[in-house]
């Protein structure tokens, strides 16, 4: 955690991924990120991984330094509370992420009357307010066509990894800064709408994909494990350890080649065909099949611990394929050995790896990685120091069940 965004108040009013995923990485630079929680929690507070307790395992990730003020949203008296939060004055305040709908009492037209500088960022299924989540996202462009092996044919086959969640989360955090730059030198707040499916649709052009359908006239066909347009693929060793090989830099396949000792079994295919690995990544695709063929061998007749050496010692881009357990028992990268790692005990009552902000900067000191807050913990201190109430005011809320 860094401290580069202090003073920053941050209102949140989110569930699931996207929306807390931008409130995570604002909180893990330093922002003071406030969650507006339902009392008894949102639709994803009890959400998979859990703890053996029941606790959410998955929404102590996502929240880990914000706090949680737990309200009565269904009642008039807890939904003021909340627009009062999110209007609060303030040089740093006045600044909103969520994904609730567009509409209703959170709507930025709305608030935006309580404090003309605020800015909303609203994270969106689709722009028309349409709902949308990450597999719907990726069903609809067409990427589970593009994923899995080649002998499924026309079946489909989702990604485990919310790809477009993640991403939005990111942008989002970046379009918060980028507005509350504008509005120091402007003056002026607004709202910034982030469907998915526009991500999504941005994400296919940026990559190429929306050329490449129009020029060919085709969907792009599955290639299994393979990596589309270069070198890599998986293989297996003669201990049946498996194994990513990647090739797409003019180095990357040098040292390949050299670590496996086909340099003149490759140089014999390239006169074959009149071409040169070496200096089109596209040709090593193209001709994948007779490539493969040649890097199986060695790798097939090689032990693991035999190759990793050798792909180590030449500086082969490669990894095992190992699985989460494997990889927190084996790989220090996910262990306090990373300086993004600490031992954290949370409220599920579960001490783990926890990891602070993944960019790491240089020139500033990194701070312990917080806990995520228990539900409702700083009801009390944010409508306190937010909102100035007193401990009379706040505890006649309690008395009515309209905070907690």
């Amino acid at each position: 955690m860094y401290r580069t965004l202090t003073g920053m108040r941050v209102i949140e009013a989110s569930s699931f991924v996207a929306a807390p995923s931008c409130g995570l990485h604002l909180a893990q630079m330093g922002a003071e990120v406030i969650r507006l929680d339902l009392i008894g929690g949102g639709p994803d507070f009890n959400r998979w991984p859990r703890s053996q307790d029941g606790a959410s395992l998955f929404w102590e990730g996502l929240n880990k330094g914000k706090k949680s003020i737990a309200l009565d949203l269904r009642r008039p008296e807890g939904r003021e509370l909340a627009a009062a939060l999110v209007s609060a004055p303030g040089d740093g305040g006045g600044l909103f992420v969520t994904n609730f709908p567009a509409e209703g009492f959170l709507a930025h037209e709305r608030l935006a009357a309580r404090r003309a500088d605020l800015i909303t960022v609203r994270v969106m299924g689709h722009a028309n307010g349409r709902q949308a989540v990450d597999y719907t996202v990726n069903a609809a462009f067409g990427f589970p066509y593009m994923t899995g092996p080649e002998s499924l044919g026309a079946e489909p086959v989702n990604h485990v990894l919310p790809a477009w969640d993640l991403l939005a989360g990111a942008h989002a955090a970046f379009a918060l800064l980028a507005a509350e730059l504008f509005r120091r030198a402007s003056g002026k707040g607004q709202e910034i709408r982030l469907p998915l499916s526009d991500l999504a649709a941005a994400t296919l052009g940026n990559l190429g994909m929306i050329a490449e359908a129009t020029q060919s006239g085709t969907a792009r066909p599955r290639y299994g494990n393979a990596l589309y347009g270069a070198f890599g693929r998986d293989f297996v060793t003669s201990d049946d350890k498996r194994i990513m090989l990647v090739a797409i830099t003019e180095g990357q396949w040098s040292s390949l080649i050299n670590a496996l000792n086909i340099v003149d079994e490759v140089a014999s295919l390239e006169r074959e065909l009149g071409i040169s690995f070496g200096k089109d990544e596209g040709l090593r695709f193209q001709h994948k099949d007779r490539l493969f063929a040649i890097v199986e061998k060695p790798i097939r007749r090689a032990s693991y611990a035999e190759l990793a050496r050798r792909l180590d010692k030449d500086g082969v881009c490669w990894s095992p394929y190992r699985s989460v357990h494997e990889a927190l028992e084996e790989d220090p990268v996910l262990s306090e050995a990373n300086p993004i790692f600490e031992m954290v005990e949370h409220p599920s009552g579960f001490a783990y790896a926890t990891p602070g902000s993944a960019a790491s900067f240089t020139g500033l000191e990194r701070s312990f990685p917080p806990r995520s807050p228990r539900l409702g913990e700083h009801t009390d201190e944010v409508l306190s120091e937010v909102l100035g109430l007193s401990n009379t005011e706040i505890n006649d809320l309690h008395d009515r069940d309209i905070v907690a």
